[in-house]
Order: C-alpha cells, then structure tokens, then sequence
C-alpha cells in the first residue's frame, strides 16, 4: 500500500483503469489530496497474514471465509464487506468437514481464477493456506452444538458440523474480524456459527446475506459445476418448488406441504429428496404449527452424487 499525492487528471486514469480501488474523498479534490492505493495481496501461511493484520487492528477487519470455485454468490458477501475499513477473504477446502472422501476428492478447486475474481470484488488480504499449514497436527477439539446439529445436514452428513467449527474457529482466531459473512443458503451452518462465537465468546458479527440464485432460480452453489447437462435442467425444480411450498402454506397443513415438496421433487427423474423439513428458525427444530415469520423450510436433494442443499422462509 502507497501513500503519494496524485494531480486530478492522473486520479481519473487510475480510475479508468482500475488501479485505484479505494478513494478517502471525493475525486473533485484529488489533486492536493493523500490517495491510498489498493493491490490485494495473497498470503500462504498464519504467520504471514497475522503480522499483516496486526497493523490492522485499530481498523474495522471483515472477513468472507470460502472454499473457493468462487461464484456471484460469494461475492456477493465480499462485496457486504466492503462496509469495513478491511477485508479479508479465505480459500481453503477444509478436510475435516468432509464425510465422503470422494466429495473431498471431486470437490472443485480453482484457486488462480479465485484470486482473480476476489480482486475485482475490493479484497485487500486473501489467505490461502495448505491442508498442513492449518492442520499441522490432528485437530481433536469436540464442540457441543446440541439439537442444532442433530437434524437435517447434521443427520445426513456426522462429523460434517464439527469439521465446520474446527476451520471456523482456526480461522477467527486468525483474522479476528469484527464482522463475518456467510450465505443463507446454508441456512443450518449459518445458526451453527452464531452458536460457535456464543459458545467460544468471539467479539465477532456474523453477518448472513441472501442466498444469490441463478436466472433460472437455482441456488448458487460450487457444486453446481459438477451437474450433468440433465441433472442441470432438472436442478431448478428445487426453487421452483420452494417459491410454490411458500404459496401453498397459507392453505396447507404443515404435513401436507412437506409431503407435496418431496412429490413434486421426486416427480423429476433426475432428482430425489434426501430431507425436507420445516423449522423453528432459531433451534431449527420441526415445526409443530405455524408461526409468523420464525419458519424455514430446508431440503437437501441429490441429482446423482451430487447433494443440492436449499431453504426458503414460510
């Protein structure tokens, strides 16, 4: 980062060009003006970016920790951060988090065009460690999430929310944000979270952003890339089908509407319902009745091998 005083002129090319990417005031007044000049850097190890960051602490740090194969969703919640002084993203495919080794394996990786979208987004500071430099010995570390990772993922995947805790928490500690960003779209992780930094007492927001879809309305999702050319024509009858449950619940039992979820997604021959439940928002426990505004509806749904996860509010 620079610090040098600009003519006016030469302030609107470097914005035509894009080198500048943070202006303190208004271009107007550039040319007696102190501008900062913003290059995101890329850092492979915690000792790197925590002596980096130290410089930082006195400024408001946001942080958007991914698994990479970056979409508009993710930057969706990069762009939500620019409201800090200071962002910081991560990309990391965390092992422990996987139950399927060959979803670990198949997993999409794509670290170079990662950087290169990240840094149109007004990233400062990217952290891409390997497997060995944040798990350098085995993490043995058991959190307790209670009934909150008893149901739906939790069920499904054993282990996966652990694994999820065990990086999150790796990563806190690290970058020591003031605010942090996850997508809804996982709806389950996002409660998860907000549980780990009650539990581990983080000074840290967790910040939730809508889930970004696709013209088509499938939810935006790394694994998307991984569809049949038939399983991505089918994948859309997940949104199609929540938008219709959020319609049909204001005539439906509760019963009724998950049973008519699973047959309108099992009715597609590249599909199959893995769960849909509706839930208290905040215990994400079933629902026994309705409630206004505290319901979720969540389904997982395998095309192939593939797990499709998606939610919408009843």
């Amino acid at each position: 980062m620079t610090d040098q005083k600009i003519p006016k002129k030469n302030c609107e090319e470097a914005l035509k060009q894009k080198k500048i990417l943070f202006l303190p005031f208004q271009i107007s007044s550039c040319k007696f003006l102190k501008i900062f000049i913003r290059y995101m850097k890329v850092f492979k190890t915690k000792k790197e970016i925590v002596k980096v960051l130290n410089h930082f602490r006195h400024s408001t740090i946001g942080f958007v920790p991914t698994m990479g194969a970056l979409h508009q969703g993710h930057l969706s919640l990069m762009k939500r951060c620019r409201e800090n002084s200071i962002r910081v993203a991560s990309i990391f495919v965390n092992p422990t988090q996987f139950n399927d080794k060959n979803d670990l394996a198949n997993y999409p990786r794509s670290l170079e065009s990662d950087i290169a979208m990240l840094a149109s987004t007004g990233c400062d500071f990217v952290f891409a460690p390997t497997v060995e430099e944040m798990y350098p010995e085995e993490d043995t570390r058991i959190f307790h999430f209670g009934m909150l990772e008893k149901v739906m993922e939790g069920a499904q995947r054993p282990g996966h929310f652990a694994g999820v805790a065990q990086i999150v928490s790796k990563l806190f500690e690290i970058v020591q944000p003031v605010k942090a960003y996850f997508g809804e779209k996982d709806f389950q992780q996002l409660v998860i979270i907000r549980k780990l930094v009650d539990i581990m007492n983080y000074p840290i927001e967790i910040v939730g952003c809508p889930t970004v879809r696709e013209a088509d309305g499938l939810a935006m999702s790394s694994r998307n890339a991984l569809l049949t050319a038939g399983q991505r024509k089918e994948a859309p009858v997940i949104a199609r089908t929540l938008f219709a449950c959020k319609e049909k619940s204001k005539t439906m039992s509760l019963n009724d509407l998950k049973k008519w979820v699973i047959q309108q997604i099992d009715s597609s021959p590249e599909l199959k319902t893995e769960y849909f439940d509706i839930v208290d928002q905040n215990t994400l426990q079933t629902a026994a009745e309705y409630e206004e505004d505290v319901l979720q509806g969540c389904i997982a749904v395998r095309a192939g091998n593939i797990r499709l996860i998606d939610n919408i509010r009843i």
